[in-house]
């Protein structure tokens, strides 16, 4: 069975077991139990059920694996004659889940 979830501005393909990093989320500690409610799309073989937007009642749970952050990545302003020049980076922070169930 897999479903289709949107979390963070983001839409995932997930099965039962997968394991994925989703955008940061704040009330998640290791081992709790996280749901994910925006479901788009719900199926397993030819039985598909596709929300307008969101299939109703269907509902993917997870647990929190851990969180991790990503590569640093090196932003840089620059003006060319004009004497200006800014750098920064930036490492964005993800949260590891595991799907245990997907209902719907």
């Amino acid at each position: 069975m897999f479903a289709v979830i949107q979390t963070g501005g983001k839409q995932y393909r997930v099965n039962e077991g997968s394991v994925l990093r989703v955008e940061k989320l704040d009330s998640a500690e290791v081992g709790a139990v996280v749901t994910f409610d925006h479901v788009l799309v719900v199926g397993q073989g030819a039985d598909v059920k596709i929300g307008k937007p969101l299939v109703s009642g269907a509902k993917v749970t997870a647990t929190v694996q851990g969180s991790v952050r990503s590569d640093k990545v090196r932003i840089v302003k620059f003006r060319r004659r004009k004497h200006y020049m800014r750098q920064g980076t930036h490492r964005q922070t993800y949260t590891e889940v595991k799907v245990t169930g997907i209902s719907g």
